[in-house]
Formats: C-alpha cells, structure tokens, sequence
C-alpha cells in the first residue's frame, strides 16, 4: 500500500517550484491533494492534470494565504472534494532581498503577510478540522536562517518566525497526535530563482561554492523529505527543523 493511502493534503504555494513537486510526490503515494496558488490557474491546473493522468486525485483551489477569509474556503473546499485533512504543507512564500537602506514597510508586510501570518492562518484551519488521529503539518522555512545571506533580513526574520512557531505548536498540537516540522531548504532552481536573475549570476556562483555537494538543489531534492514527514515514517517526529540544503549551512 502507498504511504499515504486514504490521506488528503492541502499544499499552498503548489502551482509551481517545490510546492508543485511536493504536491506530485504526495499524490504517487497515494494522497489526494488540494493545489492551492494564489494568481497562476495556469500552473495549479498543470500541477492537477499530471496528477491526474498518473491516476492521482488533485483539486486546484485559488486562495491567498494572507486572508483568513480565503483559507476557510481553502479547506471547505478541500473537505467538500475530498472529505477531509491530513496534511499541511505550508509552502506559500514570497521573497525581495534588497540593502537595508532601501527597507520598506510595504515590503515588511508583503513578505510577512504571506510567509509568516498566512502560515498561521493555514495551520489554525488545518488543526480545526483534523481528525482524532491526528495530523502532519510541514512548513517549508529556509536556509537562509543560517547562512545569514546579506540584504535578505526582511526575508530571514520571516523564516526564523517560521522556525520558532513550528517548535511551539509541536509542543502545542503534540498532545492532539498532530506533528508540526519543517523543512529548510538550500538554494533551489525554480522558476522564481530564474526570474529573479539568481540562475546564471555571480550569486549563484557564490552559493553553489558555498555548498559542499557543489550544486543547486531542484525541487525533487525537497519533495522525497515532505514525503516522509507527512507519512507514518516519521511519526516519532516533530518539532523538528530539517536542512535540505546540500551541506550548506
């Protein structure tokens, strides 16, 4: 039987990148997933139709994370489809690095609203509706915490918050079977990391020597560990903070 047989996982930020490679890998073992993106139909309904055509069950489902108003209807929709939760990974997430001269607040929300308090408003519907047998929530935090990347501050605080709120509700959820982890990866290709200008600059240089296996991650690289922490696998775990990162720390 596939690890995750008879599970359902809603995964934000999936239309592309590592949120559309965990939600693939989720679905081959066997769970039906809810694709959420907030403004790419196009990569949502992409994501949904692989899945399908591998015998997969996948629903795309529009939501901005920052709203509380559109994660309720993030999961009823969810239940309605599938009729219940099992599994959150909270991948929505957004990124600027810039000098701290040029620091604004609308930048500070931007990145906050979605990395920080769209997570917690994920994570507060997913323990609202999982069953007594618990649940796996994943959130995908950064090595950026560690490498202290310059111009990044706005972005690293909301990975850090990340970090520190998935070890408090560990400690908070754990008594109601529900496990709470997160995954930190290393510099990953993506389709963001090409239109930010990463791929192919002196950036990337810099981070590939920085990073002991010498490469750029892939998504494929953070999908197999999402596996594993959403499935039974894991289940003396929680509270935990993994590094997907190449050695680079």
């Amino acid at each position: 039987m596939s690890k995750l047989s008879g599970k359902t996982a809603v995964v934000t930020g999936a239309s592309k990148g590592i949120g559309a490679a965990i939600a693939k890998a989720l679905a081959a073992e066997g769970a039906a997933v809810a694709v959420n993106y907030a403004s790419s139909r196009e990569g949502a309904d992409k994501v949904v139709a692989e899945i399908t055509a591998a015998g997969g069950k996948a629903i795309a489902v529009q939501a901005s994370v920052a709203s509380g108003d559109d994660v309720t209807r993030l999961f009823d929709e969810t239940q309605k489809a599938f009729g219940g939760v099992d599994i959150l990974v909270n991948n929505a997430g957004v990124y600027a690095f810039a000098p701290i001269e040029d620091f604004t607040e609308a930048e500070y929300r931007r990145q906050f609203d979605t990395n920080v308090l769209g997570l917690l408003l994920a994570t507060s519907e997913a323990a609202k509706r999982f069953s007594p047998d618990g649940g796996s929530v994943i959130n995908i935090s950064s090595g950026a915490t560690t490498v202290d990347i310059p111009t990044a501050s706005v972005y690293t605080a909301t990975k850090a918050a990340v970090d520190s709120i998935t070890r408090v509700l560990a400690k908070e959820l754990g008594p109601r079977k529900i496990r709470v982890n997160a995954i930190a990866p290393g510099a990953v290709e993506t389709e963001g990391t090409h239109a930010t200008g990463i791929i192919g600059s002196d950036l990337e240089v810099q981070m590939v020597a920085q990073t002991p296996l010498g490469r750029m991650g892939q998504p494929s690289d953070i999908a197999p560990v999402a596996v594993f922490l959403a499935s039974l696998d894991s289940a003396w775990i929680t509270g935990e903070i993994i590094a997907v990162a190449g050695g680079n720390r």
